[in-house]
């Protein structure tokens, strides 16, 4: 009894190790069936190297340094092309900034033909009165003083007096040379022309134009209703 036991144990042994041996060549035979990788020495290494190299070839070319040390002049560097051996070129006549195409001379001079515009050569509104305000009040003020009559903080510290924009010149002056005081200066005033845009000097100069008014109003220009508002009745 023993015996067959022991029979039957080394025969199923047996036929393990055969079904194992036998999974075990299939799968080698697999391995072999599918295509190997391409060896360096091999045709298909051989292209892939050239494609590097061809790559790598390329990259080095495009790191030279003919770009980068081209000819080129340094700012006002002498030059022996130029008849002048100037390297710094003029500005060509009548060259025009991109967005500072100013046609209206009224507008951007404040004059026509010379002589200062009466006229403001841009809509009267509130709030070019507000802007032109708050303007006066930051560049015009602290020599001019907040009423216009010259006596600012900067006056009053030991700097020149401006003229009273309320004398009988200034309030006969034409609006336009207000703008162009603003734009070119004036006696020991210096040119605002890189501070307020054109823009904000019309603002300015109608705003001036409203202090002369607020310290010099008729009363006959009043309604009547304004004139009993302001006699208390």
């Amino acid at each position: 009894m023993r015996w067959e036991s022991g029979v039957g144990s080394r025969e199923s042994g047996v036929a393990g190790r055969r079904q194992a041996a036998g999974g075990r060549g299939r799968a080698a035979g697999r391995r072999a069936s599918a295509s190997p990788p391409p060896r360096i020495g091999g045709p298909g290494g051989r292209f892939l190297g050239l494609v590097c190299l061809a790559l790598g070839v390329a990259l080095l070319a495009a790191c030279g340094n003919n770009m980068r040390a081209q000819p080129r002049y340094r700012p006002l560097d002498q030059s022996s092309f130029f008849a002048d051996g100037q390297s710094a070129r003029p500005i060509p006549p009548d060259t025009v900034s991109r967005g500072q195409l100013q046609t209206d001379q009224a507008r951007y001079t404040g004059m026509v033909d010379g002589t200062p515009v009466a006229a403001l050569p841009v809509p009267l509104t509130r709030q070019l009165l507000q802007r032109g305000e708050e303007r006066f009040d930051i560049y015009c003020a602290p020599c001019h003083g907040r009423a216009g009559d010259g006596q600012g903080m900067i006056v009053q510290r030991g700097f020149p007096a401006p003229p009273s924009f309320h004398t009988d010149r200034l309030r006969a002056a034409p609006i336009g040379h207000f703008y162009d005081v603003i734009t070119n200066g004036y006696g020991v005033m210096y040119s605002y022309a890189d501070r307020v845009s054109p823009d904000d000097r019309w603002a300015i100069a109608a705003y001036i134009r409203a202090l002369q008014l607020s310290q010099h109003a008729d009363v006959n220009d009043l309604t009547p209703a304004e004139r009993s508002k302001l006699e208390g009745k």
